[in-house]
């Protein structure tokens, strides 16, 4: 039976084998079995692991990036035209999550610079505390920066 193992998929894609089990268990990747009930995957699983590593970076869940695989075609690997089609929807959430790190970069400085390291206590940026008024959380901060990662995010960071 031809195809990789999964120590080879591991030290090719970077990604740990138990990483790869649980992608196998959310359907983003897939492998045949053995006989001996041995995974083998099609070599075509390095390029869907190099998306699925790319798609995290950017903030999908798994789930969002299931359903993007979902559309790829079957019966034959995925062409260039065919990735490009996936991450074109990354654009503006890539430009959100930019606008969003440089505020915060932008705004550390004066918050930091005033030496409190307290909003709580901060009468520069956030007299008598008002922030808390808004909520639990860094308020002033952009709402992706203050987002927490979907479920399972520690086992996708896994690999």
């Amino acid at each position: 039976m031809d195809g990789l193992t999964i120590g080879q998929v591991s030290g090719r894609s970077g990604v740990a084998p138990s990483a790869l089990r649980y992608y196998e268990q959310q359907g983003l990747i897939a492998a045949s079995r053995t006989g001996g009930g041995a995974r083998r995957y099609p070599r075509t699983v390095l390029r869907r692991l190099a998306f699925v590593r790319a798609a995290q970076n950017v903030g999908l869940s798994l789930s969002e990036i299931r359903d993007a695989l979902a559309t790829l075609p079957d019966g034959r690997p995925p062409t260039a035209r065919d990735w490009a089609r996936l991450s074109r929807g990354w654009r503006e959430r890539l430009d959100e999550q930019i606008a969003a790190l440089v505020q915060l970069r932008d705004g550390l400085d004066s918050c930091i610079g005033c030496g409190c390291l307290s909003l709580g206590k901060c009468a520069l940026s956030n007299p008598g505390d008002v922030a808390a008024s808004s909520g639990a959380g860094a308020r002033w901060l952009s709402p992706l920066l203050r987002r927490v990662p979907p479920v399972g995010r520690a086992a996708d960071l896994a690999g």
